[in-house]
């Protein structure tokens, strides 16, 4: 009962903010902007947005090594698009991540492995993030010229970055209580995997050009879907703005992202001087490509040995 209520607010919720993107845009204007897409560009975002997850599954792979469940660069992208597929039919990126989770675990890696493979995974990934909006920040913060909209840029940008610090540090304590209470044991476990695997000669270097290339296709995707509509936005614009709107995306509030991508697309365009409209039909564009690929990952799934298997309906413990 409490998934399916948890899952019917997060509809509400992208549902909601869709509706909000959307009531103060003439419908005509959308209408016009998507009647001239250029399919060319939209082909291109797509493409994008598959060597995205190509990209962000052999960084997954390098983690998975460090985590005693190891697996091929084909594994590692195979799994990826299966969650890329769930993430559009479950709520946020949760989905897709359970997923990647279960199938790991079902190679005999064990599922404190897998566990743990997925969620520094995803860490490091926001621990990037968070490093591209601080360092872009003296130029995002000159682009926005509105006073709530340069707070609101630094609240995020904090947050993210001690968010991200505060979890590389708790890492580096070795204090015995910190094994003794579920989770913060787990949570210790997985922050001194992802130090070891970011300082580390071999991998590190490998893992931050890897997470440093998946952020970027982000904004390139974010470009292609610009150029697709002939909006008038600049890439050194797009990167300013792509990076904060991806982190607030994260947030698990919503199917797949929907509904708060087009709400905070559109307000951070209009901070920008950019037209509010255009970062509303980008969005739009942004998670099309994004719901192609995921159709792709269905295809993958569909095809795979471990359609077979039956899913279970929680997490498994790893305690």
């Amino acid at each position: 009962m409490r998934p399916l209520l948890v899952l019917a607010v997060r509809i509400i919720v992208s549902l909601g903010l869709l509706y909000l993107a959307l009531r103060g845009i003439h419908l005509s204007a959308i209408q016009e902007r998507l009647s001239g897409i250029n399919v060319s560009w939209m082909a291109l975002a797509v493409l994008a947005t598959l060597v995205q997850i190509a990209l962000g599954a052999l960084r997954w792979r390098e983690i998975t090594e460090r985590c005693d469940a190891p697996l091929s660069d084909l594994q590692a992208v195979r799994f990826c698009m299966i969650g890329a597929f769930f993430n559009q039919t479950l709520p946020s990126t949760i989905g897709g991540d359970a997923m990647r989770l279960w199938l790991v675990g079902r190679t005999g890696a064990g599922w404190r492995a897998a566990t743990y493979s997925v969620l520094v995974d995803r860490a490091i990934g926001l621990i990037a993030l968070a490093i591209i909006i601080v360092l872009s920040l003296p130029w995002s913060y000159s682009l926005i010229g509105d006073p709530n909209g340069r707070f609101a840029l630094v609240l995020v940008d904090m947050a993210a970055i001690c968010a991200g610090l505060g979890f590389l540090l708790f890492g580096r304590l070795s204090w015995r209580w910190l094994t003794h209470w579920w989770p913060i044991r787990h949570i210790h476990a997985c922050a001194v995997i992802a130090n070891r695997v970011l300082f580390d000669r071999r991998s590190g270097p490998k893992i931050a050009v890897l997470s440093l290339l998946v952020h970027v296709l982000a904004v390139v995707i974010a470009w292609c879907c610009v150029k697709a509509i002939a909006a008038p936005a600049d890439f050194e614009q797009l990167f300013m703005l792509i990076p904060p709107i991806m982190l607030i995306t994260m947030l698990p509030i919503s199917i797949a992202g929907w509904g708060v991508r087009e709400a905070t697309m559109m307000v951070a365009f209009g901070y920008a001087g950019l037209v509010p409209a255009d970062g509303t039909v980008v969005s739009l564009l942004f998670g099309a490509a994004y719901f192609i690929v995921g159709a792709i990952g269905g295809l993958v799934w569909i095809l795979s040995a471990e359609k077979g298997s039956k899913i279970p309906a929680v997490v498994p413990d790893i305690d």
